[in-house]
């Protein structure tokens, strides 16, 4: 499966991927906008979205994405539960906050049976 994964902190981009998301095509967008540019460029299967981002928020780009016709599954992965609602509510399938994220193959799995 090929994910793009938009995270800002590349500590926690490397571990997630080495620990959870290993058997996957990872590949990780520090910003919206890079989001932005690597959607244009790739077609992913599935999209996380962290909600603090160093240009804006994941659920601006969760609207973007949307906003493109695009119903591709979105996983909120925020550690918090305001970041996680404000994904969800912008058109995220799901939400893995990142204190679970031994969970991620688990949602991964549902949103693919859907």
């Amino acid at each position: 499966m090929k994910i793009l994964l938009i995270e800002n902190h590349p500590h926690f981009s490397k571990a997630i991927i080495k620990e959870f998301l290993h058997t996957h095509d990872v590949v990780v967008a520090p910003s919206v906008a890079a989001a932005k540019l690597r959607t244009a460029e790739c077609d992913f299967d599935l999209f996380m979205s962290d909600y603090d981002l160093d240009d804006g928020k994941g659920d601006e780009f969760v609207r973007y994405l949307r906003g493109t016709g695009c119903v591709k599954p979105i996983i909120a992965i925020s550690s918090h539960a305001k970041g996680n609602t404000a994904i969800v509510n912008a058109g995220a399938n799901a939400a893995c906050p990142k204190m679970e994220f031994r969970k991620i193959n688990t949602v991964i799995t549902s949103l693919n049976q859907q």
